[in-house]
């Protein structure tokens, strides 16, 4: 079904423009005291007027999707590239939103220098430590949460995933790396985050299991993102309590990858289910005080990476290909409508930086 097709089945207001509401997103977010963010694509960014006024008009923060990645910032060792991140966190400063820096160590997206490199551990730290300086130290006071490590465990397991990093330095390279991002911008907020923890599970246990044992060695950890890339009908339930889990131990918890994809062929039933899901997700946010917001991973249909790595699903963001909102938009405006409650006070607005918000 082509999106203007489904746009008509499945908004009745379209003739009449868009219900009141979804422009108010963004103040609505900060009266909880949240986030609420999306991921970014440089070239539209910059190109795109109607990608821009998507993300200025309903996001409270950006999260650049690829240009910080190591591969994009740094394709040669000591050569930089920071037309990308720059061009995000000067749109992002321009329009007074928060910027969430994404990614520091992961498994994908590296350049061959580093993947094919021989490293000894005493090299392979000197590289991590020029990244994370150059880096984290170019946009220190200006990114104030970082995703340190991306996925460490193994897709379907509950064990460390063998990457670069655990084969050249061991399974400790988790803290070594956290130690480092701290002593690198001491005031930046460090997560660790990861995908298919959000219902709980082995996965879950053996990350809590983790993050327990961080943080009763004096590790630098702040919080936990629950990446939340959802196929359409499964999202958990309990997302709320296996958050409160984590944050039961001190540490902040955010949604950092918000997406909820459908089985082509996409079906108006789908499309306004998925109005409930998304509500669902920033609900569950705001129901745990040390939740700092939800991201959204994609601006629009036309921009989602789904249909790439999940062939045969779509639809998965609150925007369709031609940028008209959709009923996940108003689910997440459903959740935000609501009337802070006395557990937001343990949060204030978002300030500069997304430092965190939480009381300790």
């Amino acid at each position: 079904m082509c999106a203007t097709a489904l746009l008509a089945l499945t908004q009745p207001w379209a003739d009449d423009g868009p219900p009141p509401g979804s422009g108010d997103l963004p103040a609505l977010a900060r009266a909880h005291g949240v986030d609420l963010g999306v991921a970014v694509a440089v070239e539209p960014l910059l190109r795109d007027g109607d990608y821009q006024d998507v993300v200025e008009g309903h996001y409270t923060s950006v999260t650049a999707e690829n240009t910080m990645k190591w591969e994009h910032v740094q394709p040669e060792r000591g050569v930089f590239d920071w037309s990308g991140p720059d061009a995000v966190v000067g749109f992002a400063e321009d329009r007074g939103m928060n910027v969430r820096g994404h990614t520091l160590l992961w498994h994908n997206q590296q350049p061959e220098w580093l993947s094919q490199g021989e490293w000894t551990s005493d090299e392979l730290r000197g590289v991590l430590r020029e990244h994370m300086e150059a880096l984290m130290g170019r946009y220190q006071g200006r990114i104030g949460a970082w995703d340190v490590i991306n996925e460490p465990f193994e897709d379907g397991g509950p064990f460390l995933r063998e990457n670069l990093w655990y084969q050249v330095l061991g399974e400790d390279y988790i803290a070594e790396a956290l130690r480092m991002a701290h002593e690198v911008d001491p005031q930046a907020r460090l997560y660790i985050n990861e995908f298919n923890i959000e219902g709980g599970g082995a996965k879950a246990d053996a990350l809590y299991a983790l993050a327990a044992d961080l943080l009763d060695r004096g590790v630098p950890l702040h919080g936990i993102g629950f990446q939340s890339h959802f196929v359409h009908g499964q999202v958990p339930e309990n997302l709320a309590e296996t958050m409160t889990r984590f944050t039961d131990l001190g540490l902040e918890v955010t949604v950092t990858e918000l997406d909820v994809r459908i089985a082509e062929p996409v079906s108006e039933e789908a499309v306004q289910e998925q109005r409930e899901e998304f509500r669902h997700v920033v609900a569950a946010c705001l129901d745990v005080p040390a939740c700092q917001g939800v991201t959204v991973w994609g601006v629009s249909d036309a921009h989602s990476w789904i249909p790439e790595w999940f062939p045969g699903y779509g639809a998965a963001t609150p925007f369709d290909e031609d940028y008209a909102p959709k009923p996940a938009l108003w689910g997440m405006v459903d959740a935000l409508s609501r009337e802070p409650s006395e557990r937001s006070a343990t949060r204030t607005a978002p300030g500069a930086g997304g430092r965190s918000r939480v009381r300790r």
